[in-house]
């Protein structure tokens, strides 16, 4: 294994530069126009590295990095030009092919990738979904109340049904952890919709990846280059660059501290880096600046590939040590200040004028600057990037299908598994809760039977004690208003209820005799 790979030269091989392996985790910035030569220096960079026993990720954005996977052709137009363009800087340059694996998180193109919910966390989703800040703290809330219940957030289902289950207990969680309004719920529901809509369900689930699967080299030795199709995730770019920054993240959490390795042990590179600070928090940015500037001590090298260097922060530009500059134009304002930009990052060299440089270059003519041994940058060289020795073009539907068919992974992804979590443990919880409720009515409905029951009866007991009296209203009923019917009902009352209440009952009876028959007699 060597221990620098060839980047480029001037006229007959002169001033060759070279990307020292030892230090090439000090990360990097590939910056240039559209169609100035930016994906084929990519390519080549990402071949030597590779033949260096270094795994490599890129996001293959238009398509053509993926014939990484196929030898070049001296067909085809552009390798002709490459294999000019090789024996002018007096490379040693023949056609082959590089390993690849293929992703792609919509798993059409590639082996699926996906992630749970809670290893995203709160403050990447709320990007992803373009939240403010009330609704990511409301976000927040929701993942804190998950981790307290033990229920695990894996997919989509299990966010939508926390939140449903957050909003029901809006009053006692406010009570708690802040205020959780209705409203801020429903906003984040509403992008959840919009997020499925693109698609972005098929990245949230399980299997979820597992890192060491990037961090793999051939039987030969040569490291694996894991390529995303990111043509369609183009489409979706909150998608895209909460994807890349997720994965930078877990690789900073998961890889051990190795301090400064011989080699690598993994490059990452971001195209159309501009996606990742779009409209982007500073709290937000303040955590890429963290995870790029110690992720180099976990042995990864984190490469930004952008057409103008002025769209990395600075903070982030300042720890980007080896820089490859291909052509920028000078016709705007904005232009012309990301050319005086880009010369000022140049260890000055004699005789190279680097604001006049840069809108100079030809295709495939780059600046460079790379870490010496001694870890100071050399000066800014003008030379020529050597050509990639792999297709620069697209693979075939057919290509692919075989690659996926034979590489090392294999259907280790290709199937989703969706186990038990917090939308099946919500649903089991309300379901028994609606029993609960249901048995409890159903009891109560049985105990008004039973008193119903008792009232009619303890009525039934009443109405027959009450017979004989009954029967003494009718027979004085037909005596009428006579002395002969108080003298009867009197006499009945002793009979049935003794002497002394008899006449007590005697005088109540007459009464009642008398209202009805008065009633009766006045209607004679």
């Amino acid at each position: 294994m060597s221990e620098s790979i060839f980047i480029g030269a001037g006229e007959g091989g002169a001033d060759p530069q070279r990307l020292n392996l030892r230090l090439a985790n000090r990360h990097g910035l590939i910056a240039g126009a559209t169609g100035t030569g930016k994906t084929v220096t990519v390519q080549g960079i990402i071949e030597g590295l590779s033949a260096a026993g270094v795994p490599c990720f890129v996001a293959d954005v238009k398509g053509d990095l993926a014939g990484l996977a196929m030898p070049g052709s001296p067909l085809a137009k552009m390798h002709t030009a490459f294999a000019a363009r090789a024996e002018t800087i007096g490379l040693d340059w023949r056609y082959r092919d590089t390993p690849v694996q293929l992703w792609d998180l919509y798993g059409e193109q590639g082996h699926p990738i996906r992630t749970t919910v809670s290893e995203v966390g709160p403050l990447l989703l709320a990007r992803l979904l373009g939240l403010n800040a009330v609704q990511e703290g409301v976000l927040t809330i929701v993942f804190h109340v998950a981790d307290q219940d033990g229920l695990l957030l894996l997919d989509l289902d299990d966010l939508q049904a926390m939140l449903v289950h957050c909003a029901e207990r809006a009053s006692e969680l406010t009570n708690s952890y802040g205020h959780v309004s209705k409203a801020s719920v429903g906003a984040i529901q509403r992008a959840l919709l919009q997020l499925r809509s693109q698609g972005g369900a098929r990245f949230f689930g399980e299997p979820a990846l597992n890192l060491s699967d990037f961090l793999q080299a051939d039987d030969s030795g040569r490291g694996i280059v894991n390529i995303l199709a990111a043509d369609r995730l183009m489409a979706a770019p909150k998608l895209y660059a909460t994807f890349l920054l997720w994965l930078l993240s877990e690789l900073f959490e998961t890889l051990p501290e190795i301090g400064d390795p011989d080699r690598p042990i993994l490059c990452f590179f971001f195209d159309e880096a501009h996606l990742l600070f779009d409209d982007a928090p500073a709290a937000l940015v303040d955590k890429i600046e963290q995870v790029v500037r110690l992720i180099r001590s976990k042995g990864v090298g984190v490469y930004f590939i952008t057409q103008n260097p002025i769209d990395i922060p600075d903070a982030i530009a300042g720890q980007l040590n080896n820089r490859i500059q291909h052509k920028l134009n000078a016709f705007t304002p904005r232009d012309q200040a990301a050319v005086r930009s880009a010369a000022t990052t140049f260890r000055a060299s004699p005789g190279v004028d680097v604001a006049a440089a840069i809108t100079e270059l030809k295709i495939g003519e780059a600046l460079v600057s790379l870490l010496q041994p001694d870890g100071a940058p050399s000066p800014v060289t003008r030379c020529l990037v050597r050509p990639p020795a792999s297709r620069v073009g697209p693979l075939t539907a057919e290509e692919r299908a075989v690659l996926l068919a034979t590489d090392a992974i294999g259907a280790k992804y290709d199937q989703a598994v969706d186990r038990e979590s917090a939308a099946e443990l919500l649903a089991a919880r309300a379901a028994a809760g609606a029993e609960e409720r249901a048995q409890a009515a159903g009891g109560q409905a049985a105990d008004a039977r039973e008193k119903a029951d008792a009232k009619a009866t303890r009525a039934a007991e009443r109405e027959q004690a009450a017979s004989p009296w009954n029967q003494a209203i009718a027979s004085a009923t037909r005596a009428g208003g006579s002395s002969i019917g108080r003298q009867v009902a009197n006499e009945l009352g002793k009979q049935v209820f003794g002497s002394r209440r008899g006449k007590a009952g005697g005088g109540l009876m007459g009464t009642i005799v008398r209202g009805v028959l008065g009633g009766l007699l006045r209607g004679r």
